[in-house]
């Protein structure tokens, strides 16, 4: 097994941990079937699309494990990184206090429906991985890079931000919690602060863009913005 290989399923065993542990301690509690539905829902993806792109992509693969706020290089590119690992910390963490101590009563058809919004988010996440090899964790532009207009590009401009949207909204349902909904607004208003820099680089950097943006009007949601 290449040693790319072995970082990436390094980083998904420290994903795992991390996520449990979101999850379990501030349940306090084990039984927590919610959280193991979820943890499920959640990681199976995240394991079969590093499947594929060890298979497909390595060098998609490459750029993905090579992320966060150490590989962003413009400064507010690492203040967006790091406020949104809280953020999404907070999504999962807030839902399993709120199992502790009973805050919400979310019906069981809900619950499931969030973990089918979770499942949802990474199809699209995976849609965009076939068709963009320069989906970079980063916002950088590689030697080589052209802009992306197929597939779910042709619909909105950041079909991954957009992924993760229906996911992260889908966490706190599918964990059982109404009040963990209030973390989407931090993760929100970073999502979009990281968007329209991001857009502001690869206009300046990526040659096509521009005219990209004129073609393809909205950014995250059809018919909305």
């Amino acid at each position: 097994m290449s040693e790319l290989n072995w970082k990436a399923f390094g980083g998904l065993l420290n994903l795992l941990v991390c996520v449990g542990l979101a999850i379990f301690l501030p349940a306090w509690t084990l039984k927590y079937w919610q959280g193991w539905v979820f943890l499920g829902a959640f990681f199976l993806p995240v394991l079969a699309i590093t499947l594929y792109l060890m298979k497909k992509d390595p060098s998609l693969l490459e750029k993905r494990v090579h992320a966060g706020v150490f590989a962003e290089k413009e400064k507010s590119q690492k203040i967006i990184q790091a406020i949104a690992g809280l953020a999404f910390i907070a999504t999962i963490a807030l839902p399993a206090f709120d199992r502790r101590f009973s805050w919400s009563a979310v019906p069981v058809y809900c619950e499931l429906s969030g973990d089918a919004l979770v499942l949802f988010g990474f199809l699209v996440v995976f849609l965009v991985f076939r068709v963009n090899t320069f989906a970079s964790g980063a916002i950088e532009v590689a030697s080589g890079q052209k802009v992306i207009s197929t597939g779910p590009y042709a619909v909105v401009r950041h079909p991954m931000y957009a992924g993760a949207l229906v996911m992260l909204f889908g966490v706190p349902v599918a964990l059982g919690s109404w009040w963990g909904l209030l973390t989407l607004i931090p993760m929100t208003i970073v999502l979009i602060w990281r968007l329209v820099d991001e857009e502001r680089f690869l206009a300046s950097n990526l040659p096509g863009y521009s005219e990209y943006r004129d073609r393809v009007r909205y950014r995250l949601a059809p018919l909305v913005w």
